[in-house]
């Protein structure tokens, strides 16, 4: 009996330690800076539709999304219906897809990126509160605050560029049932790509 509660003590303990924001539930809030230098919290949201795309651009799986020019399609389309597109890079200095906030705008505006903001977490702790584990990461929060996507950006796991168009694309499912009035029918999935590089 002791063996087992102690088991199911451990696993409970490495579940709160894997820290994943739970679909259905708030999602938790945050305070990050921008390239720009400027905060940017959750709560300053309130009302609206947000995505959070983790991103890594040394990243072959981000590469694919960005050479297709899909994610900044998703972007540039979703924003101008009033969405906020958070960005957020959780790769600690010295790793792989780390940028200055000086570096990251000019990587920006190479990609032609049209997020709200991209945002610095190169301590990991949103990240690690979210659960972000692959780059990219996608999350969406309705405008109620409550997390209602958590997974991939579509349902073709590959590095190649051609796979792009004929995905099913789930944050693009998901957005328009949102601006739609409808429930997201899709809630979760397993995300894929180049694990978070965090501290």
């Amino acid at each position: 009996m002791l063996p087992a509660l102690a088991g199911l003590f451990l696993i409970l303990s490495l579940l709160a330690k894997a820290g994943e924001a739970p679909v259905g539930q708030t999602a938790p809030n945050f305070t990050l800076t921008d390239t720009y230098g400027n905060k940017h919290s959750l709560s300053d949201y309130k009302g609206k539709i947000i995505v959070l795309e983790w991103i890594n651009h040394d990243c072959p799986f981000v590469m694919k999304l960005y050479n297709s020019s899909k994610m900044q399609e998703l972007q540039k389309t979703y924003t101008g219906k009033g969405i906020i597109w958070l960005s957020m890079n959780s790769s600690a200095p010295g790793k792989q897809g780390y940028r200055t906030a000086e570096e990251a705008n000019e990587l920006t505006r190479q990609k032609k990126a049209a997020p709200t903001a991209l945002l610095l977490d190169s301590e990991g702790e949103v990240g690690k509160l979210y659960g972000a584990k692959t780059t990219p990461h996608m999350f969406i929060i309705s405008k109620d605050g409550i997390l209602v996507y958590n997974g991939a950006i579509d349902d073709i796991r590959s590095t190649n560029v051609d796979d792009v168009a004929k995905a099913k694309n789930y944050v693009q499912l998901a957005l328009d049932e949102l601006l739609a009035g409808k429930e997201v029918s899709i809630k979760t999935s397993q995300p894929y790509g180049c694990s978070v590089k965090y501290k």
